[in-house]
């Protein structure tokens, strides 16, 4: 990347829809031509890059500002408050306030006598809490316990606030529209309901002036509850970047500027103005958009809860080793190289590698699997997982945005910030949506003008198209179906890394597995201990480990290790000579043992007797025979193989069920290769393949006109996930940054392969379906606005109905996308 690019994410507030996300970007993209911009309107963040050297960060938030929104900046510094014992006056005050400011780091210190309290403020990455807390005991006071304080995500607690004043607001509006409909109205509805009475004293018959005057009223409340919508879309008319908030300012100006006309004419003695007033559809409309807003608001905060889920699985503190005391800190002070303790019930902070103690520690927040893991001296921890018994203290070696935990929660949060490519048509609509809803508000009004309806109907249709119009189902119907479906694949261990894929998964017709630790576990295992009658199972096994322990063979390995796990001696060897391509021989207690292939026991003059024939048999089930012979007679045949993973097969005929046909790549010979297909149920096999050839092989699948996956663990099949149409690796839950997949299975369980793609057709048809309901919504309601079934003798669209349907789509877009939480897998 180029030095003098800039790259960031801005959060904003106040954007409502689609038309506020493309003036956003409008406004940036105008300062200079290296500026690239994208906005979310979901997590409501705006992606961009620019030449440092060309534009300042100033620049684009005052570019932002102008147009009517506001730029949520992240407060760097942290500001603490230290209870602190011992202070008796105003020296005790200074005292502590000059030992404090001294710390290099320390921005500012305020400590009030009265409440005994200091009121820190430091930058983090220069002094920790506990160096002040020393700081303040060694000047001869003593700091009293922190009161805890429930650590909760600030973009939540902003969405909260945002709502609870949206939900005021409409209180507010609505207890003030009611009336005002009421007394607008009443009067107006026909029998047998109506008409509604009113008190003399604001009849329009009797008292006209009384009666404009209550309007006017009970609407100038409400329009200060709604002053924000006046205020932003007056900003964007002047910036030329109309919004949603434009129409609803255009509309409900219009409606009250002929409303004060009226009034003005009832005022001057035309008592027959009374009855061209619109106060009540300004009134109500904005008390509709406000309830519209909240219900929105409410919704998009539920669809970012998985990256809540991911960031309460961290502990808010640590227990560090300083100078042979534990000191618990607040875990952003953790650092690399401190030795931290972790005591049975308590969740580990960070990751790194256990330094002294025994435990077991439950991993299936990132894993799944449900068995807590064994971890001694030498085993790495990951932060958020749950040790479940016995005190370890280990040494930190990722911290902060680092840790396993934090990788996920950043995967995560730039899969939901991310575009899928059908979200264009969309957005490129919705940037010319506002103006062209203004054009035709204008010509269907002087439309009906001219045909000599009269300035009343005229104002209703105008003020009724300006309202129906909801740019904001279109901005919304892509990316809430993206954060809901990306954060529930995270909810299951499935790390889809952006729109794109998510968009695109579900095309797959053809999955590539690579072989080893993808459909086998990855680690060869003893599977058959076949003996010739004259030595026991346990012997023979006790024999080959004893001459194998001192081989670095994968499968040599494998019987060693079944030999310790069943607690078996090893014997002493007096002599270990290695046959390259055979095997090895070795003298064991005065006998001379040969342990290797076939060819190994012909050179040697075995006779194999019946044991060739089982071991050819074992051979065609995909292991590997081992011949051990004990002073040049045949003891026995011990088999080792890669065992295949307990869900492969039913993973696969999931995937069959789904019309994918399914193939294994791997670098074992083709008889081998041939047994592990045939247990699990694979179509094609591409054996004796390299690995620097298996992205040859995808390409070759993917010039038959196949859409491509390929499914491996990330390392040796790099090339091959980055060649294929959606790269899927397989990882532990600890290595999620794998650049080259577009998928990442943190639980290493092949049954989420078919969940992927299956999680993939529900977003996509979730995402169809709001774009159909939001375009849908629009092509229908405006031209009714406009008056097109009035045209053919049906009724006028109210601008009241009007604002209540605008708000109810994009309500329902949000609603229908939060449907894809019932997303169930599948096991």
């Amino acid at each position: 990347m180029d030095n003098k690019i800039n790259v960031y994410d801005i959060k904003i507030s106040g954007m409502t829809c689609a038309s506020c996300a493309k003036a956003v970007e409008r406004a940036v993209k105008k300062l200079d031509s290296s500026v690239e911009a994208s906005v979310n309107m979901a997590t409501e963040k705006l992606s961009i890059s620019y030449d440092k050297e060309k534009v300042k960060n100033e620049d684009i938030e005052s570019a932002i500002e102008k147009v009517g929104f506001a730029v949520v900046k992240e407060e760097k510094d942290k500001e603490v408050i230290v209870p602190i014992g011992g202070m008796t006056c105003a020296s005790c005050v200074k005292a502590v306030e000059r030992a404090v400011k001294k710390i290099d780091g320390v921005k500012n210190v305020q400590v009030n006598l009265a409440t005994e309290k200091a009121t820190i403020s430091y930058i983090p990455s220069k002094v920790k809490l506990y160096e002040i807390k020393d700081v303040i005991e060694k000047a001869g006071f003593k700091v009293l316990e922190m009161e805890k304080k429930v650590s909760v995500d600030d973009d939540k607690l902003r969405k909260e606030k945002e709502m609870k004043t949206l939900f005021n607001k409409f209180v507010i509006s609505a207890i003030f529209a009611v009336p005002l409909f009421y007394i607008a109205m009443g009067h107006m509805i026909p029998a047998p309901i109506g008409p509604l009475p009113l008190p003399k004293i604001i009849d329009p018959n009797i008292n006209p002036l009384n009666f404009a005057l209550t309007q006017l009223f009970l609407t100038i409340p409400i329009v200060i509850a709604g002053n924000k919508f006046f205020s932003k879309g007056v900003k964007s008319m002047i910036a030329k970047a109309p919004t949603m908030d434009s129409l609803i300012t255009i509309g409900s100006s219009a409606a009250l500027i002929y409303s004060l006309y009226s009034l003005y004419l009832v005022y001057s003695g035309d008592k027959m103005a009374v009855h061209h007033m619109y106060f009540e559809s300004a009134g109500v409309i904005i008390t509709l958009v406000l309830l519209g807003k909240y219900f929105e608001t409410r919704a998009k905060g539920k669809t970012g809860e998985a990256i809540k889920k991911l960031m309460g699985l961290s502990p808010t503190t640590a227990i560090i080793v300083k100078n042979d005391k534990e000191i618990e800190i607040p875990i952003e002070e953790v650092e690399v190289g401190d030795v931290i303790v972790v005591k049975p019930g308590s969740k580990i902070p960070v990751d790194g590698t256990v330094v002294e103690g025994h435990t077991s520690v439950d991993e299936s927040m990132l894993t799944g699997e449900s068995i807590p893991v064994e971890k001694n001296i030498g085993s790495s921890v990951v932060g958020a997982s749950i040790n479940k018994n016995g005190t370890i203290k280990f040494k930190a070696e990722k911290v902060g945005s680092d840790t396993a935990i934090s990788q996920i929660i950043k995967l995560v949060e730039d899969a939901q910030g991310s575009k899928a490519p059908i979200a264009k048509l969309a957005d490129i609509i919705a940037g010319y949506f506002v103006p062209v809803v203004v054009v035709i508000a204008i010509i269907a009004g002087l439309s009906w003008f001219i045909a000599g309806k009269g300035a009343v109907f005229s104002l209703t249709v105008f003020i009724a198209v300006l309202v129906i119009a909801c740019p904001c189902a279109l901005g919304l119907a892509t990316p809430t179906a993206i954060m809901v479906g990306t954060g529930k694949g995270a909810e299951n261990g499935i790390l889809i890394k952006g729109g794109q894929a998510l968009e695109t998964t579900h095309k797959i017709n053809t999955i590539v597995f690579d072989k080893t630790g993808t459909i086998t576990e990855g680690k060869p295992v003893v599977t058959n201990i076949i003996t010739n009658g004259n030595i026991t199972e346990e012997e023979l096994l006790k024999v080959a480990a004893s001459a194998e322990k001192s081989s670095e063979h994968p499968l040599g390995e494998a019987i060693v290790r079944d030999c310790e796990e069943k607690n078996l001696e090893f014997y002493k060897l007096d002599k270990f000579m290695a046959i390259p391509g055979h095997g090895i021989e070795v003298v064991i207690n005065g006998s001379d043992i040969l342990l290797g292939n076939k060819k190994l026991m012909k050179d040697k003059n075995i006779d194999l007797e019946d044991l060739e024939e089982k071991s050819d048999k074992l051979a065609s089930e995909g292991k590997t025979p081992m011949y051990v012979a004990i002073n040049n007679k045949i003891g026995g045949v011990i088999a080792v193989a890669d065992i295949v993973k307990e869900n492969s097969a039913k993973a696969i005929k999931k995937l069959h069920d789904m019309g994918i046909e399914v193939a294994m790549i791997t670098g074992d010979n083709k008889k081998t290769a041939q047994a592990i297909a045939s247990q699990v149920g694979i179509d094609r096999v591409l054996a004796e393949v390299l690995p620097k050839d298996k992205s040859s092989e995808v390409k070759k699948l993917q010039q038959e006109g196949k859409f491509v996956a390929m499914v491996g663990d990330g390392i040796n099949d790099a090339p091959a996930l980055a060649q294929a149409d959606i790269g899927i690796a397989i990882g532990s839950g600890t290595d999620v940054a794998m650049e080259s997949a577009d998928i990442v299975l943190m639980r290493s369980d092949l049954l989420d392969v078919p969940t992927a793609i299956r999680l993939s057709k529900s977003t996509m048809t979730n995402i169809k379906e709001n774009l159909f309901w939001a375009f849908g919504y629009n092509i229908i309601g405006i031209p009714v606005a406009a008056g097109i079934l009035y045209l053919f003798g049906g009724p006028l669209l109210s601008p009241v109905i009007a604002a209540l349907a605008m708000a109810f789509s994009s309500t329902s877009v949000l609603l229908n996308a939060l449907r894809l939480k019932r997303f169930k897998v599948e096991k």
